[in-house]
């Protein structure tokens, strides 16, 4: 489901410094599309591909000063969700949690501690890896269309986390939640995503 990850060699960042356009052609290539779920979560998706232009221009005009004290895609996924957020506050906008109530009030009480933790494992999967059920190209497709489906701050959420395997820390601070509402955010995707799964063992369909 994700796509092949781009090796950010200092050659490459060298390239990108120098504003080389191949380069930079394909970091956007490989990131755009992350960067779209940021904005989602934050401002909606009206405005979403509008503030990601926004940060490629940002992110190509100020590459040359960046340090790596982070990532370069922690780096720019920061660029796109300050600027999701600044077009937030510039509406008088404010996030709406609704999706984290609907995922508190959605969820059954025995599955999660007060502290948003699994209180049970969740259940087993009737085949010997995850691996081998990703191998399946149908079940792949499931699985890219449910997290599609996902309200924008589960998305985003999840695929920072779980495809793109940013820290807690980052997805907390790039998204501008607190620790409490990714966890739930997060826990709700996973929990759809296990769902689609034990559906799809059981009818071999989505």
């Amino acid at each position: 489901m994700a796509a092949v990850s781009l090796e950010i060699t200092d050659e490459f960042l060298k390239l990108l410094k120098a504003q080389d356009q191949d380069a930079f052609s394909e970091l956007v290539r490989h990131h755009h599309r992350q960067m779209i779920y940021v904005a989602r979560g934050i401002i909606g998706e009206a405005q979403a591909e509008e503030v990601v232009q926004e940060a490629w221009v940002s992110i190509y005009r100020n590459l040359i000063k960046f340090e790596g004290r982070s990532s370069l895609k922690t780096w720019m996924l920061t660029i796109v969700s300050n600027g999701a957020k600044t077009r937030l506050r510039k509406e008088s906008r404010q996030v709406s949690f609704a999706d984290v109530e609907a995922s508190l009030s959605g969820l059954s009480e025995d599955l999660f501690n007060p502290d948003g933790h699994w209180s049970k494992p969740p259940p087993e999967w009737d085949i010997s890896s995850p691996d081998r059920l990703l191998e399946e190209s149908q079940l792949k497709d499931c699985i890219e269309k449910t997290t599609n489906s996902l309200p924008e701050q589960q998305r985003a959420v999840f695929v920072l986390r779980e495809i793109e395997q940013q820290a807690l820390e980052d997805v907390r601070n790039i998204l501008g939640l607190t620790d409490s509402n990714v966890r739930v955010l997060l826990h709700r995707a996973r929990l759809k995503l296990m769902q689609v799964i034990d559906r799809y063992q059981e009818t071999g369909s989505c």
